[in-house]
Order: structure tokens, then sequence, then C-alpha cells
């Protein structure tokens, strides 16, 4: 079983900062790609930054310039730095990990999510 374990969400004023990060843990031999997502009331769940293995990156053209992710390999975690938070950014954050549990078999996870409200 894996579990993947967001935490870090909170209420900030605009043009605040938080950092999420999340932990997996469990059978997992390896992890591949790892991401953050993000879904507001009423909307679809979207991307809002991705992340390899090997550390190539991609972020949403809404979050690019102001939200920074990385990984520790090492530890199975991942984190997102947000900065100069804008109302919009309001949204539960889903971790989502794509994770070879054993040699021959990979399945994508969620976490339970995490509550970000930026508003004054």
């Amino acid at each position: 079983q894996v579990q993947l374990v967001e935490s870090g969400g909170g209420l900030v004023q605009p043009g605040g900062s938080l950092r999420l990060s999340c932990a997996a843990s469990g059978s997992i031999f390896s992890i591949d790609g790892m991401a953050w997502y993000r879904q507001a009331p009423g909307k679809q769940r979207e991307l809002v930054a991705a992340i390899s293995s090997g550390g190539s990156i991609n972020y949403s053209d809404s979050v690019k310039g102001r939200f920074t992710i990385s990984r520790d390999n090492a530890k199975k975690t991942m984190s997102l730095q947000m900065n100069s938070l804008k109302p919009e950014d309001t949204a539960v954050y889903y971790c989502n990990a794509d994770v070879w549990v054993t040699l021959l078999f990979r399945s994508a996870y969620w976490g339970q999510g995490t509550q970000v409200t930026v508003s004054s």
C-alpha cells in the first residue's frame, strides 16, 4: 500500500506565501513523475506543476514565476513553494505520484488534499 500525505495548507492573505509538502510512504520500489494538482469549487482538477524523477519541471501558465516545485528522491518527498499568492489560487491542492510498487507494477496515487485559501 502506498500513501501520499500533504501538509502545509492554510489561510493566507493575497501576496503572501505558503509551502506545501508531500510525503510518500509504504511499499515503494521507486517513484517516477510527481505533480501538484488543484481543484477549486465548481471547477475541474487542474495540473499546477510537475517534476520528473530526473528533475525536469513543468508549470501551468497561471503559476509560472510564482510557484516552485522540488523533490527529494531519497526522502520520497515533494514540495511546492507558493509566492505572490492570489485569491484565484484558492483550491484544494493534491499530490500525485507515479509509483513503481514492484519492478513490474506501476500505478498513480493521490494524496487526500490540503486546502489553500487566499483571502484578506
